[in-house]
This record gives structure tokens, C-alpha cells and sequence, in this order.
């Protein structure tokens, strides 16, 4: 299995030069309401989230706010302001509540909470969460506000054909886990799902160190925090393989696009036992997990589509309101009040803008620095790959000499993924062309990619100006140019010419003895990219 060797969990830094007060967005939920009867649903949803609102609130709140009419309360560091938009198609109702975190003095947190009942769909209910410091380096452990685990248990809530839940789910049997990977594979699932295997002869249903129930509640609404008991591991790894199911006491986050032929390097993070084997560990693990969680949320659920923002519907609300006094006819005083108070909204929230703005363009400077010291890392990995293998040459060692070829089509990816990492990569497309191949030799496929991951990288390496064209890989077999068969393929969001592929001689199309292996080669990495095989690629030109 892969293992992860980057342990550093996810920092908010501010640069001093902005270490005043900073708001900073932790978190999205978003989901339907369950229920019969939808007005039911919507006055539940309404009502939790104003006891839960009460509970802190500096004093008590009149009656109209029960009714869910607009109010405002405010006080620093615990205002409560609330809205509601009647539409002929939609009724809104959204408060903003703010309060002091219990241990960090001057940190204040904000949580938006909005229910909308439109007509066609099932009632929605979404949360932001974000939080304001003067903290240069602000470190939290992210954890959905209590209100979200409040309404997933009355009236229940779910996204898409998911329920969500606020416990740890446990397999029970095969057909719980033939469940469990109909979901890793479900391609409108928009929540992670974080897999917790159970070590075999261990007759403890949780993983030792490791709360499971404290990282459901924490992601109650962010992901599904699924128990694997070791019986069932079989199952995934006998669907996924090894290189992409979880066993033996091991944490993985399956990302929402998984798929039977993904990378397993590809974003589906992998945590072996030993990473968690002392409470330091432990910690360091609940806090990345639940900070995957949380990042995912806002990457995924967008701002005014799946999350409605408070201060957009405040607007809305305002300029609403506005019409009506128009409409009826009230004097200039009372509409200028009105006028001002919109522009007072129109102001924050072109501050808000402005502030998200500027947290953007820091983390897109952090995100080029992360990428060009990974760009840097991956390169002299490439170097230090290619320095070990000629001091295997120099010692009178061959890199590959105990290499076992796979013999079945199932195992060549993880066979690829274990031996010849850093030297040879195959595509996402070139894995699924593996899936479903019927060309009859596995092992002669194998060798092509030994010839790729030594002779042909060595030569690309060495600078040398040595032709490659119509070298002999083994009996019928040569690397040759595409020529017409060439492609255009888009690898890392750039755009690839492939014009180089390894085949088998005579005209057969048969696609049981039809070999072609399409590659380049990849300066980035120090390695071959396998576009496409083991099969003939139909182009215009053939």
C-alpha cells in the first residue's frame, strides 16, 4: 500500500502585515430536509436553530422571532440578526449568529444558517461556518457548529441518496460492504467517505487511539465515517486491489470521483496504522482527517448555488423591502432610512468580497509555493532514482532482476505502482484500459514496460542524442512513431502530444494479439507516461 509521507496539517497563516482582525471561512454544510410533511420539517429545522441560537444569546429573544420574523440583536462579539424572504416560488429564513471562542481571547466565530422552501424540491438547509482573529497563525480544529448535528437528528437531513448521519456507520456484513463500494464508486456522491479498517484477530470494534465518534460529530455533514471490520476489508481489495483499498487498522479518505482505475497517489490519502499508533499520532491524524473534511466542503459546495451567504440574502431582503415602501407610498424619511441601511449591506459586502478576494490571492501564493517546491522535490526524486540505479549497474546488479511479472490484468497496475514508481506512470486512461483488455499476453506487456522504465528513461536521462526509432523490445515488438495515430493528451491541465508507441509487427487488429502501448515522456517527473493500452487506439486515421 502507499504510504504517506507528509504529515503537516493545514495552518491558517496570516502575513503580519494583515494580522489585524481577519475572518477566515472554516467550513460548508449543506443538505435537504427529511420529512413527510415539508412544512413540518421546515418549522423543526426553524425552531432547533433558534433554541440553539438562544442558548448564548446575550438576552432573550422576543416572541415574533419565533414566528420567524426579522430581528436584530446586536452586541458585540454575540449579535444575532435574523431575515426572511417571502417569494411566490420560495420562503427563506436566515440568521447570523456570532460568538467569543471559549479559550482565545478577540477570536470571534460566525455561523450562517439559512432554510429555503422552494417549490420542486425538498426544503434546504446550509451552514457556513467562519471565524475572525487578530492571530497571526490561527489553528483550529475544525468541527461542524452543534446546530448541524441538532437538525441531521430532528428532522434528519440528506444529500443526494445519502442520509446523513452524525455517528460512525459499522459494516456488518457483506451486503453492508458491497454497499459501502457501491458508494466509493457512486459518481454523484458529493461527500467524502473516510474508511476506518479494523487489524485482524483485534475484537474491538474501534480502532485503538483513534474516536471514532468524536470524528463523526466533528464531520457531521462533511463526510461519512464508515467502521471496516477486517472480514469485510477482503471485499474492497478484492474489487479495487490492494493499491487502493484500506485493511489491517490503515485510515483512507475516499474524495468524492473515486473510481476502480484511480491513482492511488491521486488524492484518496491513505494512513497506515503506524502513523497512529500513540496519542501524539492519534491527534495529528483526527486533525488532518477532520481538516480534509472541511477543506473539501468549501472546494465543493459553491457560494450562492449549494451555500446561501447571509449578507447576499440580507440584501435581497432590504432591497424587497424597499419596493413595498415604494409601493405603498410612505414618506421620503422612512425610504431613505431603508436606502441607507441597503447601502450599509451593499458596504459589508463588498467588503466581505474584498476580504475573500485577498484570502484567495494568499492561498494561491501558497498553493505556487507548494506546487514549485513539490515540482522541486519530484525532480531531484527523479535524480536520486537514476543515481541509485547505475550504482546497482556499477555493483554488477541488474535494477529488475527479481522482478515477478504479473500474469493476469487485475494485478498489472499495482504491479506497475510497486516497481516501477518514479520510472514509468500509467493514466488514469491507460488503467482503465487495462480493466476490460483481452490481449492474451500480460507478461509481454510487463516487459514493455520494463524496457520503458531502463533503456528507454536511461536515454532520455543521459541527454544522449541516440535514436529510439524502430528499436527491438523483444520477439515483434518495437518502439516506433505514431505517425498518423498521433493524439493530443491532456496530463496535469497541460495538453501532451503523443507520438510514440510500442507494437507488435504484421496488420492485425485482433485485439487478443494486437499490442500498442502509447507514451511520452514526462521532463517534470523523469518518467514515461503511459497514455494508453494495451490495445490499438481507434483514431480518425485508422
Amino acid at each position: 500500500m502507499p504510504t504517506q509521507s507528509n504529515d503537516k496539517l493545514p495552518q491558517i497563516v496570516l502575513p503580519r502585515s494583515l494580522a489585524t482582525v481577519r475572518e477566515r471561512e472554516i467550513l460548508r454544510v449543506a443538505g435537504y430536509l427529511i420529512g413527510g410533511d415539508r412544512n413540518a420539517a421546515v418549522k423543526i429545522a426553524c425552531d432547533e436553530v433558534l433554541r440553539w441560537a438562544q442558548k448564548k444569546a446575550v438576552v432573550r429573544f422576543e416572541k415574533t422571532a419565533f414566528n420567524y420574523e426579522p430581528f436584530e440583536q446586536l452586541s458585540s462579539g454575540r449579535s444575532r440578526v435574523a431575515i426572511r424572504i417571502d417569494e411566490p416560488d420560495k420562503s427563506i429564513w436566515a440568521i447570523r449568529v456570532e460568538d467569543p471562542d471559549r479559550e482565545i481571547a478577540g477570536r470571534i466565530w460566525t455561523t450562517e444558517i439559512a432554510v429555503a422552501d422552494c417549490k420542486g424540491d425538498d426544503p434546504k438547509f446550509t451552514v457556513r461556518l467562519l471565524v475572525a482573529s487578530p492571530e497571526v497563525m490561527l489553528e483550529v480544529e475544525p468541527h461542524v457548529p452543534g446546530v448541524v448535528r441538532q437538525i441531521i437528528n430532528k428532522p434528519g437531513l440528506h444529500c443526494g441518496a445519502y442520509r446523513l448521519i452524525d455517528k460512525p456507520m459499522p459494516i456488518k456484513s457483506d451486503s453492508d460492504a458491497n454497499l459501502l463500494m457501491g458508494a466509493l464508486l457512486d459518481p454523484y456522491r458529493t461527500l467524502p467517505i473516510i474508511v476506518l479498517s479494523i487489524p485482524s484477530g483485534s475484537y474491538d470494534p474501534y480502532l485503538p487511539n483513534i474516536d471514532a465518534r468524536q470524528l463523526a460529530q466533528a464531520c457531521a455533514g462533511l463526510a461519512i465515517v464508515i467502521i471496516l471490520p477486517a472480514q469485510f476489508t477482503w471485499n474492497l481489495t478484492e474489487r479495487f486491489g490492494p493499491r487502493l483499498s484500506v485493511y489491517e487498522g490503515a485510515v483512507r479518505i475516499y474524495q468524492r470521483g473515486f473510481t476502480e482505475d484511480a491513482n492511488p497517489f491521486g488524492g484518496h490519502d491513505l494512513i497506515l496504522a503506524d502513523r497512529f499508533s500513540n496519542p501524539e499520532g492519534a491527534a495529528i491524524t483526527l486533525k488532518r482527517l477532520r481538516w480534509s473534511a472541511a477543506l473539501g466542503s468549501i472546494t465543493n459546495l459553491s457560494l450562492g448555488t449549494d451555500v446561501m451567504t447571509f449578507a447576499s440574502l440580507r440584501l435581497r431582503s432590504l432591497e424587497r423591502q424597499q419596493m413595498v415602501l415604494q409601493s405603498i407610498g410612505t414618506t421620503d424619511k422612512e425610504q431613505l432610512e431603508t436606502a441607507i441601511h441597503t447601502i450599509k449591506i451593499l458596504e459589508d459586502r463588498v467588503a466581505e468580497e474584498n476580504r475573500l478576494q485577498q484570502q484567495f490571492s494568499v492561498e494561491h501564493e501558497n498553493a505556487e509555493e507548494r506546487a514549485k517546491s513539490a515540482e522541486a522535490q519530484l525532480l531531484a526524486s527523479g535524480f536520486r532514482i537514476q543515481q541509485l540505479i547505475e550504482q546497482l549497474k556499477e555493483a554488477g546488479t541488474t535494477p529488475d532482476a527479481t522482478i515477478t511479472l504479473p500474469h493476469e490484468w487485475a494485478d498489472f497496475a499495482a504491479w506497475c505502482d510497486a516497481n516501477l514508481a518514479g520510472r514509468v506512470i500509467l493514466s488514469p486512461q491507460a488503467r482503465r484500459g487495462l480493466r476490460d483488455s483481452v490481449f492474451e499476453n500480460v507478461e509481454l506487456a510487463a516487459r514493455c514496460l520494463l524496457w520503458l522504465a531502463n533503456e528507454y528513461r536511461a536515454a532520455k536521462t543521459s541527454g544522449g542524442a541516440r535514436s529510439l526509432r524502430d528499436v527491438v523490445i523483444a520477439h515483434g515488438i518495437i518502439n516506433a512513431h505514431c505517425g498518423s495515430d498521433q493524439f493530443e493528451f491532456e496530463w496535469q491541465a497541460r495538453s501532451r502530444l503523443v507520438d510514440w508507441h510500442i507494437k507488435n509487427g504484421g496488420n492485425t487488429r485482433d485485439p487478443k494479439r494486437c499490442l500498442r502501448i502509447y507514451y511520452f515522456w514526462d521532463d517534470l517527473s523523469q518518467q514515461a507516461v503511459i497514455a494508453s493500452m494495451p490495445e490499438h487506439r481507434r483514431t480518425d486515421a485508422s
